[in-house]
């Protein structure tokens, strides 16, 4: 299985390594602008962020090392591990914020929503490859990819982490709408969806998750409350203006005006210090590299392969679609970090594992086609 073949070297995407690098890079550098000032004991964030990158380097060659097609066999013995590990982070888990969703492992702190993520890709696609047959997929078909991925949102929004939750249903709706569905399933699905949405947020949405959304539709009432976090975070993009105020001179995030400056709002610092002009370049490498994956996916010759790399990516996609949306206050805040860009080492580990999956893919397109 780890027998080495000199056309996975020849094969292996170094553009897609290249722009993850650069994204990396900026991400660094955004980090220590955003914490260096309020950091006097113990290790760094920046140190923690480095330590876990080189970390999340190990595992993408780890992975990289094995074919990704034994992901079809061992789909279901992860998708196990994903449900008791997040069953342990309920009933042993450590809270902080009012959430709990983190298992203690002494030299890490393991947020289990975080792979669990992954491993529903990985799920999602391995049911979708044994069970296509060309002819679309009906309701029948769905029940049981909606239940894999009912279990763990369940899980997870006890937490409560909603915002993960939700992530899981837009990759399985990613990915479902991107396989062949038959239409008449597709106008069920619709409907049902449409008629959910005030039964959700009448009974099942709890006071402070109405309350998020309704600071997101005006912030200006409370504005010093619930408010600030959006307030503080468009002053600081705004304030950029063209060009930016400078590298570490920003002063939303330097005088401590801007709350979770290195992880949810790590945006925020980045276009108040570079500006219009920095964030687009910023966000041509990041949607590029969004747009590269799209590029692995489309050229796999084998269809748990496309599967695969198109729920990756838009897992990717959808993180960062929220977070930046989030920060332009053009969504409510759900604590949805940016990918590869904030402080977080599950978060950072699991997109590194993503990516890993994703060259994988790449590495052996020369396989024969299933």
């Amino acid at each position: 299985m780890l027998r080495f073949d000199r056309r996975l070297l020849l094969n292996f995407d170094w553009v897609m390594v290249g722009v993850v690098a650069i994204v990396v890079l900026i991400g660094l550098a955004n980090l220590y602008s955003a914490s260096h000032l309020y950091e006097h004991h113990g290790t760094s964030v920046f140190v923690k962020q480095l330590t876990y990158y080189l970390l999340g380097a190990a595992v993408i060659l780890l992975i990289i090392s094995i074919d990704y097609r034994v992901l079809i066999t061992w789909n279901y013995a992860l998708y196990g591990l994903m449900l008791l590990m997040l069953l342990a982070a309920l009933f042993i888990g450590q809270t902080i914020g009012g959430s709990q969703r983190w298992i203690n492992l002494g030299f890490f702190r393991l947020q289990p929503s975080e792979p669990a993520k992954l491993i529903l890709i990985i799920t999602v696609a391995s049911y979708y490859y044994r069970k296509d047959s060309g002819k679309g997929f009906g309701l029948k078909e769905l029940a049981m990819p909606a239940f894999l991925t009912l279990l763990p949102f369940l899980l997870i929004v006890k937490q409560p982490d909603l915002g993960t939750g939700l992530m899981l249903c837009f990759v399985f709706v990613s990915m479902t709408l991107f396989v062949k569905l038959r239409w008449s399933t597709l106008a069920i699905l619709t409907s049902v969806c449409l008629s959910a949405i005030p039964i959700g947020w009448k009974f099942f949405l709890k006071p402070y998750q109405r309350q998020r959304i309704e600071t997101f539709l005006n912030p200006e009432n409370d504005p010093l409350g619930t408010g600030y976090h959006i307030t503080q975070s468009k002053i600081a993009v705004g304030s950029g203006l063209k060009f930016g105020k400078g590298f570490m001179k920003g002063t939303q995030g330097q005088l401590d005006f801007l709350p979770e400056r290195h992880t949810d709002f790590a945006f925020s610092v980045w276009a108040e210090e570079w500006g219009f002009f920095g964030s687009v370049v910023f966000l041509a490498c990041y949607f590029f590299m969004v747009l590269w994956g799209l590029n692995i996916a489309i050229s796999s010759r084998d269809k748990f392969g496309v599967l695969l790399a198109f729920g990756i990516v838009s897992l990717i996609f959808w993180q960062a679609l929220i977070n930046l949306a989030m920060v332009l206050g053009l969504l409510p805040v759900v604590g949805m970090p940016l990918p590869l860009f904030s402080y977080g080492g599950s978060s950072l580990l699991t997109t590194l594992a993503g990516i890993g999956i994703l060259l994988n893919i790449r590495m052996r397109r020369y396989m024969g086609t299933s």
